[in-house]
């Protein structure tokens, strides 16, 4: 007859039975197939430190076999996208390569449906006695309550797992779990640090720059960390730095705004200096051709109206306008103009600046330091732009500093639901339109700075973004589809690759962390809408007869996702070496998008500073790794056989090639081409 089925004492009672009282890191360290006369204390749960899931399957080549599955979306930034399924790629959509071959995919963790984690049963046997029954190991319950009710896998991220954000649900953890989750990540290296990592001996110094895409040799050979940290993005003399205090990025060390202005003038005399309505009508139109499309955060139709209004009023009722607004139409007006190509480069430059000061004025008429309006940020995120494409970063990032600091003061990275319960649906949505333009330029413009992120503290979801509810706030699908893929990137790069770059830490620890991040990037990429996804130049080319709007987006997007995924596969540390290929797979999707804008779109591709800086870092990443590979053995015969080394020098040859043709506008294009053209002399 078989002995009735043991049942497992609490963890605690096991302790007490052995006679002490075992500390929770120690609890259940017997062997999973001993056998005893007591049932084994509880196993050891298995700690994992955020982000570092077990990978559910391969991640090489296509995932057409991979589940579908929802849009990213994050409640905060914290290991929100880990263990996410990529979605399908469509047969007919741009390769995604990202496919690393070389890399340690880690083992291969079986999960049951209910997100906890099962060893193999098996019945234990005695030689002279009936089979005993199985055990099941009472192991603590890592996944959140939602995902054990509903028996759906948790991929545990804090505070909020990724099913319970897409549920929209409240995310619940065991208080053992919890316990566990906190001893872990104060036991690792976590991604937010406050203090860099301690120094080896002999290394004072020296600087240890944990990707390759963010070397640079300066004239003497060795790196300069300081050159790195603000030549990078910033230094009118990439890479090379000049030790100046005169700026802190060397970049536009005149003053941005001209002062044209009187004390007594106020808001009457700022209204003076705009230019005749069909001047400004046309100026305006340009924006919404060349900038609207990028960053479409100003609702076109409601501004139509108040322009038209204001056109229509008498000097005492402009006089008496909101100067936020007077602010905004001049910043437009200003970004207008430095997409006209009827005037040369230096009158754009000088007509642009003359209305940049003027929105300027109009911004400090308004108290904008003081007195924070959604008119006020839409004003001071155009001018960020303004002033980075006009070549004054600093001030740019500067300025951009401010403008998160009064986005949050006016509460724009809370959810309107919650901060403006009553407000009507299209108000709801202009908060969080704001809202994500104010995290996308933070975002995208610390990856390209390699400085920290400042929009990082948030409840606004993207899933809330929608254009139900109203018919005033209803927009473009299309846009809607592009801003939402733009703030799901976000999202994701600037808690893995923001944070860490900014303190010379690897994005990825270990071989298993690098490649379930690669595989999040796979899906985010996935999520977007084949209509991005579909670039090859002969789509683009007929596309740009009848939709520039969707070829600016898609080649944006392209060029902002790539970008990121390269710094990936270039990143490096002790346990992960660079994967070469994939980052030259991922850097040649990325330069080209902008070579794609440069040859349908000119004009434009000359003015913006953020593709164009891009497209710059690329060719560097790809040149330090022709460099690299050329010192391995047999290296020279690669660099000229391989096909892969082979198209990366022809994209270094071409982006020289459009740089030599941007010179007379661009002051930096002699240096980057010098910077350039070192990297196809090596031997």
């Amino acid at each position: 007859m078989n002995a009735p089925p043991r049942h497992l004492p609490p963890p605690m009672v096991l302790a007490q039975q052995a006679g002490r009282l075992a500390p929770l890191s120690f609890l259940g360290s017997a062997d999973h197939h001993a056998r005893a006369q007591h049932p084994p204390p509880p196993p050891a749960p298995v700690l994992r430190s955020p982000g570092h899931d077990r990978l559910n399957g391969s991640n090489h080549g296509h995932s057409t076999a991979s589940p579908p599955t929802g849009n990213h979306s994050s409640l905060h930034h914290h290991n929100s996208y880990h263990g996410h399924a990529p979605l399908p790629m469509h047969t007919h959509a741009r390769r995604d390569y990202s496919d690393d071959r070389t890399e340690y995919h880690g083992d291969r963790s079986e999960y049951h449906d209910d997100g906890r984690e099962f060893h193999d049963e098996t019945e234990n046997f005695t030689g002279d006695g009936p089979p005993k029954k199985k055990q099941k190991r009472n192991k603590p319950t890592l996944s959140c309550h939602e995902c054990v009710e509903r028996k759906t896998k948790c991929d545990r991220g804090r505070p909020h797992c990724l099913a319970c954000i897409k549920r929209q649900t409240e995310c619940r953890y065991a208080h053992v779990a919890n316990l566990l989750e906190e001893t872990t990540r104060s036991a690792s290296t976590g991604r937010r640090m406050t203090k860099a990592p301690k120094k080896k001996p002999g290394t004072e110094g020296r600087t240890n720059i944990p990707n390759i895409a963010d070397r640079y040799a300066t004239a003497g050979g060795s790196t300069s960390r300081g050159a790195l940290a603000l030549s990078t993005g910033l230094m009118s003399n990439v890479p090379y730095s000049k030790s100046s205090s005169s700026n802190v990025f060397g970049i536009g060390s005149e003053h941005p705004f001209a002062n044209y202005w009187t004390c007594e003038g106020g808001l009457k005399e700022v209204i003076s200096v705009l230019p005749e309505k069909q001047q400004a009508d046309l100026l305006i139109n340009r924006y919404f051709e060349c900038v609207d499309p990028v960053y479409p955060m100003i609702h076109r139709l409601t501004f139509y109206a108040d322009y038209e209004e204001f056109w229509r009023m008498n000097d005492q009722q402009k006089q008496d306008m909101d100067a936020a607004y007077i602010a905004q139409i001049f910043v437009m007006i200003a970004l207008g103009t430095q997409f006209v190509t009827s005037t040369t480069g230096k009158e754009r430059k000088q007509q642009a600046e003359f209305y940049a000061s003027a929105c300027n004025q109009a911004l400090r008429i308004a108290s904008y330091l003081s007195i924070a309006s959604l008119r006020s940020i839409q004003a001071m995120v155009l001018m960020t732009y303004f002033l980075i494409n006009d070549n004054h970063a600093s001030d740019g990032w500067a300025f951009a500093g401010i403008l998160i600091r009064q986005a949050y003061a006016m509460g724009l990275h809370r959810d309107p639901n919650i901060v403006t319960p009553d407000a009507s649906p299209f108000e709801k949505q202009q908060r969080r339109k704001v809202w994500q333009a104010v995290l996308l330029q933070d975002t995208f413009l610390t990856v390209l700075l390699s400085l920290p992120p400042s929009a990082t503290h948030t409840d606004v979801s993207v899933d809330d973004l929608n254009d139900h509810g109203s018919s005033i706030a209803s927009s473009d699908p299309t846009d809607t589809a592009y801003v939402r893929g733009s703030w799901t990137l976000a999202n994701l790069v600037q808690e893995t690759i923001c944070s860490p770059r900014s303190l010379d830490l690897p994005i990825c620890g270990t071989g298993r962390h690098k490649s379930k991040l690669v595989a999040d990037f796979r899906a985010v990429y996935r999520s977007f809408p084949d209509v991005f996804r579909s670039w090859d130049a002969d789509s683009l080319t007929g596309m740009a007869q009848t939709n520039k709007r969707v070829v600016r987006q898609t080649l944006f997007l392209t060029s902002n996702y790539f970008h990121n995924l390269m710094l990936v596969h270039a990143s490096e540390s002790p346990d992960v070496p660079v994967n070469t290929r994939g980052t030259l797979e991922a850097a040649h999707d990325a330069i080209s998008a902008f070579f794609m804008l440069f040859s349908l779109l000119e004009a434009e591709a000359r003015v913006w500073w953020v593709f164009n800086h891009r497209a710059f870092l690329e060719a560097v990443c790809i040149g330090n790794v022709l460099r690299e590979a050329l010192r391995e053995p047999g290296g020279k015969e690669t660099l000229a056989r391989d096909p892969l080394f082979v198209r990366a020098r022809a994209d270094i040859t071409r982006m020289i090639e459009i740089l030599q043709l941007m010179t007379e506008d661009s002051e930096v294009s002699h240096t980057r081409i010098e910077v350039l053209s070192a990297y196809l002399t090596l031997e």
